[in-house]
Formats: structure tokens, sequence, C-alpha cells
């Protein structure tokens, strides 16, 4: 049912996107019969506003693949670099919860590592919306920020970089085998920021899946029952993302370069300081305004990199 009103969601878009073309055409023509110059600036503006959503209305018909569509895990953990880098880290945190909340979805906090001084050394969220992982998944990699760092008393820049990694929420109907002896499971206290998510007892769970070493951790429950049940979700969850990835880079092989998202790998530079600029080293898409990007403006560049990461995989197939 989900999947049907989405896509009934969708034709209701495209035919409201057709309908307002074919009205603001026939205004047009009626506006240069008349000569009437400010209707026609108007026309000109509501057809670059509707080329938009038609062009977000593209993208979401790209996202076809098996996971596209479902909740996502988004990590971040701070790079090297100590209170500039766990600064960093917490920016990007509340650039993605903007974005989120922009787009109407949900976001749950599963787990946040407070700095020593400020920000945070990790964190995972969990977004749930329609799509949520066919966009978000194109966010993973590198991070860097160039800034004057407001934590240097001599006013020097500093550069930063903090990791992202979007995985998606699997349901039931996904099997995936876990070998429970391959897995260190530990338990800790939690702790976190603004004391709502942090517990008195042992209560938070890590799990580490030793083969290729995925480390998975849970705190948002004070029962760690539900945080262990949460955690062995999220590993379920990634060792599927990495099957994914698996099958993306052999059907990409000769494409490698373009799609190559892979954990460690720069993607994206946001200039503060001595310029202001956002820059996607992936598809060259630009943005002036890092101020709105931070804010949670990032779809130009989320429907970039999908439109390459799509096309490459088209141009191979």
């Amino acid at each position: 049912m989900q999947e049907r009103t989405h896509l009934e969601g969708q034709i209701k878009a495209l035919t409201e996107i057709q309908t307002e073309l074919d009205d603001s055409l026939e205004l047009a023509e009626m506006a240069e019969e008349e000569g009437d110059e400010g209707a026609i600036d108007d026309i000109q503006q509501s057809l670059r506003t509707l080329r938009e959503r038609a062009g977000r209305a593209e993208l979401e018909a790209l996202l076809s693949g098996e996971a596209d569509g479902n909740d996502a895990y988004l990590e971040i953990h701070a790079g090297a670099g100590g209170t500039e880098s766990n600064d960093w880290a917490n920016m990007l945190l509340r650039m993605y919860v903007r974005w989120a909340q922009k787009q109407g979805h949900k976001v749950d906090v599963i787990e946040e590592q407070a700095g020593e001084e400020v920000g945070i050394k990790s964190a995972t969220i969990l977004v749930k919306g329609m799509n949520a992982y066919g966009w978000l998944k194109t966010e993973s990699g590198a991070h860097r920020l160039v800034r004057i760092s407001p934590f240097d008393s001599n006013a020097k820049r500093h550069t930063s970089f903090s990791s992202v990694w979007v995985y998606p929420v699997i349901d039931d109907k996904i099997e995936i085998e876990i070998n429970e002896s391959d897995c260190r499971i530990d338990t800790f206290r939690a702790s976190g920021a603004g004391g709502q998510h942090v517990n008195t007892t042992d209560s938070a769970v890590r799990i580490t899946h030793e083969p290729p070493g995925i480390v998975v951790q849970c705190q948002n429950q004070r029962s760690q029952h539900k945080n262990r049940a949460t955690a062995w979700d999220m590993l379920r969850a990634r060792l599927y993302e990495v099957e994914l990835q698996k099958r993306e880079e052999e059907a990409n092989a000769a494409n490698s370069a373009k799609t190559d998202i892979g954990w460690g790998h720069q993607i994206r530079s946001y200039v503060l300081q001595p310029y202001q600029m956002v820059k996607d080293l992936r598809t060259s898409v630009e943005s002036p305004s890092p101020d709105n990007v931070l804010d949670g403006d990032i779809d130009q560049f989320m429907g970039a990199a999908l439109a390459a990461r799509v096309g490459g995989a088209d141009g191979d197939g």
C-alpha cells in the first residue's frame, strides 16, 4: 500500500506539471499577442520553477534500486583533529537533520558520542521517509571543511575531515545470514550531549563483526534488550549495503572512477574562508552559499550525484 500510494503521488505530480505547463504556454501566447511584458516575465519565472519540479520528479523516477525507497541509517565520524573535527562532525549532523526535516522525514538519534570539548566524535541517525536511502546514499564519503577556526586564538585556517556512511534499513523479507560466533558484543554506559540520551546503566550495545571489521552501536533506548535488537538490525543493514556496493562495483567496473563513493573517498569541500564555496568533487556542482548548504540545502548535490551514478550504470549496461 505504501508503494502504491507513492506511485499514485508520482503520477499525480507529473499530471500537475503537464497541466501547469500547458496552461503557462497558453497564457504566454495570450500575453505575447497583447504585448504584456509583465505577464511574460511572471510566466517565465513560473516555467523556471516548473522546470525545477520536473527535474526533481525525473530524479525521483531514477530511484529504482531495490533499497532506494527504504529508510536509511546515516553515520558520521569525526576525523583526526580533536576539537575542530568534532565541531565539523556536529555541523554535518545538523545539516542532514535539517535536510531530512525539510523533506518531511522523521529523524531518530540511534547513538551519539560527544566530543571532549565541543561537537561529536560520532553519531548515527535513522532517517524515516520515502526514498530516504535513495537520496542519502550519494552522501557516503569524506567531507572536507576549510575555515578560520573559532578555536584557534591565532585565527589560522584549518582543514578538517569527517566521514559519512549511509546504509539502508532492511525488512524481514531480506535474509542476511550472520554467524554470531564472528561477532563480539560489548555493553557500556551511554554518553551524549543534552542528557536525553544518557543512561545510568550499561545499556548501550556495540556489536563488532570481526571478518570485515564492521562496528555498529546503539544507545537510544534505556533497555539493553532493545538496544541489542536495534544493533543487530543495523548490522544486518550494513552487511546488506556492503553486498549492494559489491554488485554496483561489478556492474560499473569500467566506470568505477565515477561511482566510487566508498568510505574515505573525499566527495565534497566546504570552504568558509578565505572565500565561500561548496564544491562537489564528483560532479563539479558548486554553491556560493555555504550557510544555506549547511542549513540542509543539499538537493542540488544529491541530484547531480544521483544522475551521474545512474547515468554511469546505464552507460555500462
